[in-house]
């Protein structure tokens, strides 16, 4: 059998941030409930584990297969790496196999400047202006999704002034100097600017709360993205009980949202019934005036073979 691979460049290039926005969006309009999604399932590997997440839909299936090595990083490799395998759903035949990596580098940040935008155009009326001048966006992390998160903020939000906060300030200069040579202005920031920001998001590794919850002000939105699993959080317990909520799925939320479990119990959350992405989307979701909206995403299957879709078709037309 000889079926396409698409490299990580091959799924950059035919999944720019908007057609990616725009398919994620159009999916959850017509084909997609994130709350049919499949768990996300885990295995032992020799030296780590391996992360499976199958989702399929009317049109493809697929299986993104991912290991987690906690050493590779000390041997100058992806502690994650992995790929994806797209199949017609129709007849279960294999279709491409593309980079894994590439395609959740993409696809989360998609995700999350997707809720942003839909919860910003949420905002009511009467709610009070903030400040005078652009959107003021702050976003915790270094790594390669604080780098496309920025990207995709650019993209979504194009006059949005833009910081970055980071636990290493070399890290935190590479990633602006990378953004610089592509034309996107970025500062370094400091976590107690959280007081100001309109948009914060949450891109990082961290296991613990990145910042006081009470900072955070009146109608501003916080998407906590980086981390997935109960015993993980990088917003405190104080932000989530004063905030709206938004999750990607209700399901995915309680298995894995370590940042809403223990705020309030799983009981407490079924009983509450946050809005899901599809909600948001669908316009279901109304805002508070006076309190600020928290975005909890822990990476979902469905939103893979979305993008996964997008670049195979793509990549054949090409």
């Amino acid at each position: 059998m000889n079926i396409p691979y698409f490299d990580s460049t091959a799924v950059r290039t035919a999944a720019p941030w908007t057609s990616a926005i725009q398919a994620l969006e159009q999916a959850l309009l017509t084909v997609v409930d994130p709350e049919d999604d499949s768990p996300r399932l885990f295995s032992p590997a020799p030296n780590g584990e391996f992360l499976l997440m199958p989702a399929t839909n009317r049109q493809y299936s697929g299986i993104k297969a991912l290991t987690v090595a906690p050493a590779n990083p000390a041997r100058g490799l992806e502690k994650i790496q992995g790929v994806y395998v797209l199949f017609d759903s129709d007849t279960s035949t294999p279709l491409a196999t593309m980079d894994g990596n590439e395609l959740t580098a993409i696809r989360t940040p998609a995700t999350t400047l997707l809720a942003i935008k839909h919860i910003l155009a949420s905002t009511p009326r009467t709610a009070a202006p903030r400040h005078p001048g652009p959107t003021r966006v702050l976003v915790f992390g270094a790594g390669v999704q604080a780098l496309n998160h920025l990207r995709a903020t650019h993209a979504v939000l194009p006059e949005a002034s833009l910081a970055v906060v980071g636990r290493r300030p070399e890290r935190v200069t590479a990633l602006i100097g990378q953004l610089a040579a592509e034309g996107l202005d970025v500062r370094h920031g400091t976590p107690a600017e959280v007081a100001e920001a309109d948009v914060v998001i949450c891109a990082t590794s961290s296991r613990t709360p990145l910042f006081d919850g009470g900072l955070v002000a009146p109608c501003a939105v916080v998407a906590a993205v980086g981390q997935h699993g109960l015993d993980a959080r990088e917003v405190d317990a104080n932000l989530v009980r004063h905030s709206d909520v938004v999750v990607e799925g209700r399901a995915s939320a309680l298995r894995e949202a370590g940042d809403l479990i223990p705020a309030r119990s799983a009981e407490e959350w079924e009983a509450i019934r946050p809005a899901n992405l599809r909600d948001l989307v669908k316009g279901e979701f109304v805002r508070s005036a006076e309190k600020p909206c928290l975005y909890s995403g822990v990476g979902m299957a469905w939103e893979d073979l979305v993008i996964a879709g997008l670049v195979y078709e793509g990549g054949t037309r090409s």
